[in-house]
Formats: structure tokens, sequence, C-alpha cells
């Protein structure tokens, strides 16, 4: 069953809560910065395993030492709540940057 997508107001209330997190466009992005690129590419498997359990996959950018998330649920054609929960999934289990 496909998440309902979330309202403007109801965006803006979460990115509050979020404030590494910014708004591109139907999705939220967060950049990380890491000493080298292969802490950036360890980053980028502990995301993955997140996806994996949650079912829900970003667009990941890299970029030697920097790795770009993007999150938005394409069956919803925006953001819903699920974007915002992995976004602290993410943040919660230690797979953020040492900026």
């Amino acid at each position: 069953m496909p998440m309902e997508r979330l309202s403007e107001p109801d965006i803006e209330r979460r990115l509050a809560e979020h404030d590494a997190w910014s708004l591109s466009g139907g999705a939220i992005q967060r950049t990380f910065s890491f000493a080298s690129f292969a802490d950036a590419i360890a980053f980028v498997g502990r995301v993955a395993d997140l996806a994996e359990a949650l079912q829900h996959h970003p667009d990941i950018l890299i970029r030697y030492s920097r790795v770009t998330l993007t999150l938005t649920t394409h069956d919803a054609g925006g953001l819903t709540e699920r974007d915002f929960a992995f976004a602290r999934q993410i943040d919660a289990h230690g797979a953020i940057a040492e900026a």
C-alpha cells in the first residue's frame, strides 16, 4: 500500500526537526563528508543495509569523500513520512559523517 504524500506544511514541519537535511525538488537531501574515499564507501554500505531492511532505497551520489543522499517516495510521487523515518534511521544509527 503506497504511503500518502505529505503536504508542504507537513514537509516544512518535519524539515525543522532534521536541520541537516534540505528540500531539493520533491525530495530531501543531505551531503556527508568523510576523511577518505574508503570511509565514504563504508558509509554507503551502512546506508545500503538500512535501505534493504526498510525496503526504501535512496539515490546516492559519491564524489570521492563526499556522499549525497536523496530521499523521496517514488510510488507516492513525492515526500512521505517514510522518507523522514529513513532520514532518522540514518542519523540515529551512527551512519553519519564525522563532519
